[in-house]
């Protein structure tokens, strides 16, 4: 085991440890309720000083001009420290956020792997060449935007920003990342990884600060030249309004009710499987989460036995002695957070749902609720269309192939789906009509670092991972020459 964590986390700015000048944010164990640390708080004049620093620093031409081999070395050492810290980050990230020790290890990993991808891709940003006939030379480079705010979600505190981070230092952006409050211990292990990599002075600021202070400087400052937010569709709005109002691009990853059509052929045994990576994996806190199973009404019984007795068997307790991968699932991130996810659970036992498991919260210390699956769920109920973040499955019955996709279609999101079929042929067509960034066939949470991401309707727009996020950061200028 890693030693405990340090009793106070300062933020970094410009490539300096400092203080908050907002004071200090007060940091919980959600596995136990108590005190776990402090945390520096800024205010909207340290945003301003982070920005300003960014701005230096894009300006000066140190980073974006350096060859991409070199900032792609850059950037991969980042990747590399977190590697070497694995357990000790894993351990404070686990008594932050709730979630188990295993599953923080993988979110870990999964942050250091977006750090070697997009490291990998600095140099294959290239530019076109355009024919235009004799006597014109035609072409475009791709060049940064300058200055990115980066405002982080608390569900993958170091994974989120790893995921913004990564690729807008690939391209030669200078950063000011917003941490989470709930959760903003683990992003410290970041900037002493940027500091460890020798990214230049000003390129990278991460700080903590509440949303109504901090995150609305960033995001209404004039000197940023790109925004990056994942969160609620509420926030999401806010950003994106303060974005048009500065004209300034922004891509957001917002919320979800992504739902998976289960047909009568589907292999029910890895289907459980599925369900349990896809609704309770992180307790459920998860913006892509399987919140919706859609079942023909042949199989409906079976599979809803079989769920329910896999979500009965999950063991939930605290994420710290949960190291071992398996049946288990931690706390939620916060009080406010349980509650507002049980509330949910009463709310749709009075709509008529059932709760075939789980659906209260456990009777002993921290903010913990159980696994739960609701049946006799109808598309018109809340606990269909609102979005839980929380361990809560509804499971919903169809007839025909064209009743599950509108029973999936029906709701405001759309950011994932699923398939899980033997017939690829009815796959491939429902994939095409499901309103979703991303399809799944019988495999939930299919596809990695390399596949683009992100939201049709109140999901949000723009695409992150794979190739297609390099194109958040950079803008096309073109080139045109008379020859003589």
């Amino acid at each position: 085991m890693a030693p405990e964590p340090k009793a106070y986390w300062r933020n970094f700015l410009a490539g300096t440890f400092v203080d908050g000048s907002a004071g200090r944010l007060a940091v919980d164990d959600p596995a136990t309720g108590e005190l776990l640390a402090e945390q520096a708080l800024a205010d909207a004049g340290d945003i301003d000083r982070a920005v300003a620093a960014a701005r230096a620093c894009h300006e000066s031409g140190i980073l974006r001009d350096l060859r991409p081999v070199e900032r792609g070395r850059m950037v991969r050492a980042i990747g590399e420290h977190l590697l070497q810290r694995t357990d000790e980050i894993a351990q404070v990230l686990t008594l932050e956020s709730g979630k188990p020790l295993w599953e923080a290890r993988i979110e870990v990993e999964g942050a250091a792997r977006y750090f070697e991808y997009y490291g990998n891709q600095a140099e294959t940003v290239e530019g076109r060449s355009i024919p235009l006939g004799a006597g014109y030379l035609d072409f475009t480079i791709n060049e940064p935007f300058g200055v990115s705010a980066q405002i982080i979600p608390w569900n993958y505190p170091i994974e989120m920003t790893a995921r913004s981070l990564a690729p807008a230092l690939a391209t030669g952006n200078a950063c000011v990342v917003k941490t989470p409050e709930l959760d903003p211990l683990s992003n410290g292990f970041i900037a002493e990884a940027v500091a460890a990599a020798g990214v230049p002075e000003g390129a990278v600021s991460i700080l903590c600060g509440t949303g109504a202070e901090a995150g609305a400087a960033l995001a209404s400052h004039p000197g940023i030249d790109q925004i990056v937010f994942t969160g609620s569709v509420r926030t999401g709005i806010s950003i994106a309004t303060a974005a048009a109002r500065n004209v300034v691009p922004c891509v957001l990853e917002l919320g979800g009710k992504s739902a998976a059509i289960v047909h009568r052929d589907a292999d029910i045994d890895d289907l459980v499987s599925n369900v349990r990576w896809g609704i309770f994996f992180n307790a459920g806190q998860v913006c892509s989460a399987m919140a919706r199973l859609i079942v023909h009404r042949d199989i409906h019984d079976e599979v809803v036995e079989a769920v329910a007795e896999m979500a009965r068997s999950l063991s939930v307790g605290p994420g710290i002695e949960r190291a071992t991968f398996g049946a288990n699932m931690g706390a939620m991130v916060s009080e406010r957070q349980r509650d507002r996810a049980e509330a949910m659970c009463r709310a749709a036992e009075g709509e008529g749902a059932r709760a075939v498991a789980g659906g209260r919260k456990l009777n002993r210390a921290g903010w913990f609720l159980e696994a739960t699956v609701f049946d006799g769920v109808t598309p018109d109920m809340g606990i269909a269309r609102e979005e839980v973040f929380g361990p809560v499955l509804s499971v919903l019955a169809f007839d025909s192939d064209e009743e599950a996709v509108a029973i999936a279609n029906g709701t405001d999101y759309g950011l994932v789906a699923g398939v899980f079929t033997r017939d690829l042929d009815r796959a491939t067509r429902a994939a095409a009509r499901l309103r979703a960034g991303q399809v799944f066939v019988n495999e939930w949470y299919a596809g990695g670092v390399e596949t683009p991401f992100g939201g049709y309707g109140k999901s949000g727009y723009g695409r992150e991972k794979g190739r297609e996020a390099l194109w958040n950061y950079v803008q096309t200028k073109n080139v045109a020459i008379r020859l003589p």
